[in-house]
């Protein structure tokens, strides 16, 4: 029951049970798979983007070879930082 002195509202909260924090870390791992399939979404137009220009001649197959893997680095490393805050967030949820 939530509690007023006249300046502040208290909450208590119980202790998270095992049951929930294993809900908790699975909703994180799906959170974070949803977040890396965006970013390979946004991987997959950027190169039909650029296949696109390519096509127009617009750019060289050199340029479209140099932007794909450029896309591919950015892909990599996004991928690595969500990966790593999911571990951390899901240690985080599962230290008693």
């Amino acid at each position: 029951n939530p509690t007023n002195d006249g300046k502040s509202i208290r909450l208590v909260f119980p202790e998270l049970t095992e049951e929930r924090r294993l809900n908790l870390s699975k909703d994180v791992k799906k959170k974070g798979e949803e977040a890396k399939i965006a970013i390979r979404n946004i991987r997959r137009d950027g190169i039909e983007h650029f296949k696109k220009m390519e096509k127009a001649h617009e750019i060289t197959e050199d340029d479209l070879k140099t932007l794909e893997d450029d896309i591919q680095k950015l892909t990599d490393n996004f991928t690595k930082d969500i990966d790593k805050h999911i571990d951390d967030k899901i240690k985080d949820i599962l230290t008693v």
